[in-house]
């Protein structure tokens, strides 16, 4: 039996153009798919006719890269917004997501996840976005990004941030297990610290993926499978907030479709052992 393609619930991977062929020949058996919505601002194409041609088969995911909610140009966040509409409007996704980032100025895309100051100014810009994009796309998630630096303006953690967020948006949140840990390494931030801090009504999603540790920083380059310490992370996230759709996330050096379809396997059982356990939420 198919799965309801407006209900977002397992495991799922990120759909990437060396695994259409596989995608279009088999089906593979995966609980939903995750694609970035700019790839699909195109009128026609590859890209285009492939999802089309699976969404029926699969509840889709729109993650989006490239919003900058935090950004300072109003210009580029409306044009960029109206193209996600768009894409919205063409396959009905069951969940469309951005991240807690800015990327340009008013001329210029920069196209990275570039860090918010986490200041009540930056809070009162992003709310008035993520209200505009909700107006046009109904409920999104916003996932936590992981960075090279922190603002000493910063007056408060980025969750407390996003819990703010959702408290006055009703948004969700995406918690990106791996970047929380990126972020430990990087600003000895404790994740679990962090974890606890975001309310458990908000969360709707999890994002797993693997990192480098170079000898400056730990990236968050999405090139390696989920290493250990993050899916132990995974496990205590789980016990949090329980059975959340959770996403493999695989974007540089990309395996065989079999290695993404083994690591989603490995997170359900990670989960469902996690839940065994029965812990108190606190």
């Amino acid at each position: 039996m198919r799965p309801d393609p407006q209900t977002l619930d397992g495991f799922g991977i990120g759909l990437r153009a060396c695994h259409f062929r596989d995608f279009l020949d088999q089906r593979p058996v995966v609980d939903w798919i995750e694609v970035h919505t700019e790839n699909y601002f195109g009128a026609g194409g590859w890209d285009l006719h492939v999802l089309e041609t699976l969404r029926p088969d699969y509840p889709l995911s729109l993650h989006g890269v490239g919003l900058g909610l935090g950004s300072a140009s109003d210009a580029h966040f409306a044009a960029h917004l109206a193209k996600v509409a768009a894409v919205a409007r063409r396959f009905a996704p069951a969940r469309i997501s951005e991240h807690l980032c800015w990327a340009a100025v008013p001329g210029r895309h920069l196209t990275d996840l570039l860090p918010l100051p986490l200041t009540q100014e930056a809070l009162t810009l992003v709310c008035a976005r993520v209200d505009q994009a909700q107006g046009l796309l109904g409920q999104i998630l916003l996932e936590n990004v992981s960075t090279h630096l922190r603002f000493v303006a910063d007056t408060q953690g980025e969750t407390e941030f996003l819990n703010e967020v959702a408290r006055r948006t009703g948004c969700g949140v995406l918690l990106d297990v791996n970047n929380l840990y990126v972020n430990q390494c990087n600003h000895g931030e404790d994740a679990r610290v962090a974890m606890a801090a975001l309310d458990l009504t908000a969360v709707g999603e999890i994002h797993l993926a693997g990192h480098l540790v170079t000898e400056d920083a730990v990236v968050d380059h999405h090139g390696a499978p989920v290493a250990e310490v993050v899916w132990a992370l995974y496990a205590d996230c789980v016990a949090r907030f329980g059975a959340l759709p959770t996403l493999i996330e695989w974007d540089t050096d990309i395996p065989a479709l079999s290695v993404l379809l083994a690591e989603a396997r490995k997170a359900r059982g990670v989960a469902a052992r996690a839940l065994s356990l029965e812990p108190a939420h606190v």
